[in-house]
């Protein structure tokens, strides 16, 4: 038996719950690091693997603050309630999600080469992918300056999807840490090429398979 669009729905916001939990947690755990209250995750094989972030704490704190409230600001943009009720709080929403979007990608973009564990490769994804994020927040702001709603909803949407990827990296990263014999410095970019596009598939699927009706994402 095929699932109805309200449990589609329920499903994708249990998901994006989790991964925004999952984000906004790594955050605090990072906050918290740098800040010394608690100790950073040492493997005895890897000691100091992440010690990069301490040695760049003002950008880390840069991308880490922006990007919790963007994981916060994001699925607001999708209840229809709040854009129904209060436009005007929908709009200082849609404004703050993208002024936290754009300090995120600058700030991902510049700790591509300055905060990377997994060398070139995750240099290579998290440049390609901070550009392209930038990109959809671009066409999206675009979008809605020019009152395209639909294609706005899209590049939205792909914008959000891309940025919470970096949730998703954090339980690949974890099973590479618990089944393979690689170092952090070969899977870290592995880990965010699986979690980018695997992200990326699954928001353009979505896009197409609700784009002849808009109904089940319309309260998402």
């Amino acid at each position: 038996m095929s699932k109805s669009p309200s449990n589609k729905n329920r499903l994708i916001w249990i998901i994006i719950i989790i991964l925004a939990l999952v984000g906004i947690a790594a955050a605090i755990r990072r906050a918290l690091i740098l800040e010394n209250i608690i100790s950073s995750f040492s493997p005895p094989k890897y000691p100091g693997f992440d010690s990069g972030f301490s040695k760049h704490k003002t950008l880390t704190f840069f991308h880490i603050i922006p990007g919790s409230l963007f994981m916060i600001l994001g699925p607001l943009l999708f209840i229809k309630r709040i854009k129904n009720r209060n436009i005007n709080l929908y709009k200082r929403i849609r404004t703050f999600y993208f002024i936290c979007a754009y300090i995120a990608g600058i700030s991902a973009l510049a700790m591509s080469y300055t905060v990377s564990i997994g060398g070139a490769n995750e240099t290579a994804a998290t440049t390609t992918f901070a550009l392209f994020f930038l990109y959809c927040i671009t066409k999206a702001l675009i979008n809605t300056l020019n009152g395209n709603n639909i294609l706005y909803r899209e590049w939205v949407l792909r914008s959000f999807a891309i940025g919470l990827a970096i949730a998703t990296t954090r339980p690949i990263v974890g099973i590479f840490f618990a089944v393979s014999s690689l170092s952090p410095h070969e899977f870290f970019g592995i880990a965010f090429w699986i979690a980018f596009t695997l992200h990326l598939i699954i928001v353009e699927a979505w896009i197409r398979y609700t784009r002849p009706k808009y109904a089940p994402l319309q309260n998402l």
